[in-house]
């Protein structure tokens, strides 16, 4: 209902205001009434951007039009291509994974805009044909509010390179973005949170010896898109690495 209001009328309600709404809605559906006047006393006193920043994350969910999942894969170069070709044309909203050299099984956590629970199912499906065990985890909110931000952490990675790209926002540049390096290198880390922007930006770690800096940096450049090289910062030494 807070997204309803906002999008028809550019209004920001509290959760207790938008029930009133979510009542009077429920209600014309159980009595079958169109067409009429329904008043609902709604309020947005109670707002601010600590609980915004909740709603948003929380409402896509809520309206079945996100989905959160998670898919082993098996811990070798190519399977993080083989994953993105099997997710199709599903949008990809949030994606997390972290390389460990430890395991022979990889854990992606991601999320997907869903236009129909159909498509979501046919999307499993071709997972599981593929032997990629797939969860659906949008109904647990342990996930939801806690375990989606504490994906991955440190790994000792062989060659580890950390890069910031920034990623058109339209169809297609993931797979581009992996025709570049991938199988060629192995990606062990990638983590994006679509945010609705012109550009996303994304942090990825890639396997690149020492050896073939030279050839990796021509095809990033070739490859358009803005990057940094990060693998020097302080934070990524001391929380990933």
């Amino acid at each position: 209902m807070l997204q309803n209001m906002f999008e028809e009328k550019r209004s920001i309600l509290e959760p207790a205001g938008a029930l009133a709404l979510a009542g009077a809605e429920a209600y014309c559906k159980y009595y079958g009434i169109k067409g009429g006047n329904i008043v609902a006393i709604t309020s947005g006193a109670n707002m601010n951007f600590d609980r915004l920043r909740l709603v948003t994350e929380l409402a896509d969910v809520g309206r079945q039009r996100e989905a959160v999942l998670a898919t082993l894969l098996p811990e070798e170069p190519g399977s993080f291509k083989q994953f993105c070709e099997m997710v199709g044309h599903m949008n990809i909203t949030e994606f997390k994974y972290r390389y460990n050299p430890h395991k022979e099984k990889a854990l992606v956590l991601y999320s997907v805009g869903l236009h129909t629970v159909l498509e979501l199912s046919a999307m499993v499906e071709r997972m599981e044909s593929s032997q990629l065990t797939t969860l659906n985890l949008t109904n647990d909110d342990l996930v939801k509010d806690h375990l989606r931000h504490l994906m991955g952490g440190r790994s000792h990675v062989e060659n580890e390179l950390l890069c910031r790209f920034v990623f058109p926002e339209r169809p297609g540049t993931l797979m581009k973005f992996l025709d570049t390096f991938s199988p060629r290198w192995n990606i062990s880390l990638f983590h994006y949170r679509g945010q609705g922007e012109a550009g996303a930006n994304v942090l990825v770690g890639i396997q690149v010896p020492e050896t073939e800096m030279t050839e990796f940096k021509r095809r990033a450049d070739a490859l358009g898109y803005e990057y940094a090289v990060e693998t020097s910062n302080k934070a990524y030494l001391l929380l990933m690495h």
